[in-house]
């Protein structure tokens, strides 16, 4: 774990490390970097969402979404994420600044995970690194992108706010 002071506050970071075992051998090793931070944000949200607008994006794959609140509801309870953001659109709105119900990190990436499952036939991903940057909203028309590259892929999620909300890199084997 570490402490530090950024421009929204305090912020502590830690990773966390699994293996996965089985007869004895590591079969998969997950690492993430996990970000906290105190108190409400100061980021920048926007007050309102354009949810008729579509992403602009000239990726060869392409998968799109419209996440709604059910989904993001079945999704905590599929994940047993009970944070409030993703379901409690008063308490998103009013007590965390966002104005609207945050998509769930893992459901987009799991969306990206969806490009090269479609597109890489008879291929299965090797490796996955990925990085959330800003908050995706319900209601909101999202894409999830990918190009081939070298023996994978990069991928992201775009909105008509921005073209990389969350980006990934796979390698396929």
């Amino acid at each position: 774990m570490t402490s530090k002071r950024g421009r929204t506050g305090e912020l502590l970071f830690v990773t966390e490390r699994r293996e996965f075992r089985q007869g004895g051998r590591t079969r998969l090793v997950e690492e993430q970097d996990i970000v906290y931070r105190s108190g409400r944000s100061t980021a920048q949200h926007p007050g309102t969402l354009d949810e008729s607008a579509p992403p602009r994006t000239d990726s060869p794959w392409q998968l799109p979404l419209r996440p709604d609140p059910a989904l993001l509801f079945r999704f905590s309870a599929l994940t047993a994420n009970a944070h409030r953001i993703h379901y409690d659109a008063p308490y998103c709105r009013n007590d965390e600044g966002y104005p609207g119900l945050v998509v769930h990190g893992p459901l987009l990436v799991l969306l990206m995970l969806e490009l090269p499952r479609r597109h890489a036939s008879g291929r299965h991903v090797r490796s996955l690194s990925y990085r959330l940057r800003r908050p995706v909203f319900a209601g909101e028309r999202i894409s999830a992108c990918g190009t081939p590259a070298g023996g994978g892929a990069q991928l992201s999620i775009a909105t008509p706010r921005e073209a990389q909300h969350a980006t990934a890199e796979v390698s396929l084997g």
